[in-house]
Order: C-alpha cells, then structure tokens, then sequence
C-alpha cells in the first residue's frame, strides 16, 4: 500500500522528464522538482533534527543548493540521491553542531502550531515512535540508511548514489543496522514491522 509521501508525488513527471522540461524551462523544471521532493525530504529532515523548522530550513537550503548546481539537470546526473546526500549531511551537520553546543536548543520550548501538530501525527503511533528511539542509540552511519531504506522507502541502487558507497555495502550495512537496531529494541517487540523484514 502507498505511503502519503508516494501518493503526494506519483502525479509528478519522472525525473528524466523534468530534465527534458529543463532543457526548454529551467524554471518550470525547477517547480516541478521542488513540488516533487519537498515533502519527502522535509519528513526526511525532519526525522533527523526532531524540529520542524529547521527542517523547513535545510529543505530551502537543499533546493537553492540544486539551483545552483550547474549539472543538476544534466541527463546522467543523479536528482534523487544528490537531494537526498545534501539533505543528510545538512542534517547531520546541524546534530553535530547541536552536540557540540551542549544541545542548548534541547531547551527550547517545541513550537505548538498546527504545523508542528501536523509534523508530528507523522509519527504518532507507539511503534514508530519507539523505533525512533531506538534509533537514537545507533551509530549515524546505521541510524542514516534505516532512514533511508525505510522511511524514505529508497531502493538499494538510490541508498548507494546517496551515501556514495558500493552496492555490497550497502548490503551489509543495512544488515547490521537491522541486528543492531533489533539488539536495543525489546526482544520480539517488533516482530511484524517491515524494520525487521
């Protein structure tokens, strides 16, 4: 069954044809790739800061990024990974910086507007919201191709341009994402859930 995210963009043109497009309208390619990806790289981010305003932020950081690279519509030119690889190391970097700042922005009351409301019914539900959890306590590389994988719902192929690594890595590294995501998880907790698939 279709994720809201796949039933937002199935309507889009593929990406081959936005580059068509763009080779007569750059701006109107442009539209179409921001209504296409916004949303999913916004949950994406999302999942990752746990703020719904930075993660509006990288994503207009992320698509000022693809206007200004000169290949982006280039015939061989990867769309999807590159969208997805800016997103996450945007991302990763703002955790780092977090991190080091003693995560001062953890004592930030959360915003209560029916934006962040909306955000967060994504993720309603006890099993997601205790896998996410887990998740915290896995390494970035592991925790960055679940969410990949099964959020973003990327093949194998698009996790490689992604995180630009071999196939077979990608393999084996989802693998022990999964063993390692399962050892912090309740034994049989999640039994059912397409994260233990």
């Amino acid at each position: 069954m279709p994720t809201n995210l796949q039933l937002i963009t199935k309507n889009l043109p593929e990406d081959d044809t936005i580059k068509e497009i763009a080779r007569e309208d750059r701006r109107t390619a442009a539209d179409l790739v921001i209504r296409k990806y916004r949303d999913p790289l916004f949950h994406h981010a999302v999942r990752i800061l746990k703020d719904w305003q930075e993660a509006i932020d990288v994503t207009q950081e992320v698509f000022i990024k693809a206007m200004r690279e000169e290949r982006f519509f280039d015939s061989g030119f990867k769309m999807k990974a590159w969208l997805y690889r800016v997103t996450s190391n945007l991302c990763f970097n703002l955790v780092r910086d977090r991190k080091r700042r003693a995560a001062i922005l953890e004592s930030v009351p959360r915003q209560t507007s029916n934006e962040a409301q909306q955000v967060e019914i994504v993720f309603h539900g006890e099993q997601q919201e205790q896998i996410l959890e887990a998740m915290e306590q896995l390494t970035e590389n592991h925790r960055r191709i679940l969410m990949l994988r099964y959020y973003n719902d990327l093949s194998y192929a698009e996790i490689s341009d992604t995180l630009e690594i071999k196939l077979g890595t990608v393999m084996s590294r989802l693998s022990r994402a999964k063993n390692q995501l399962m050892e912090v998880l309740d034994d049989g907790a999640f039994a059912g859930s397409s994260v233990a698939q």
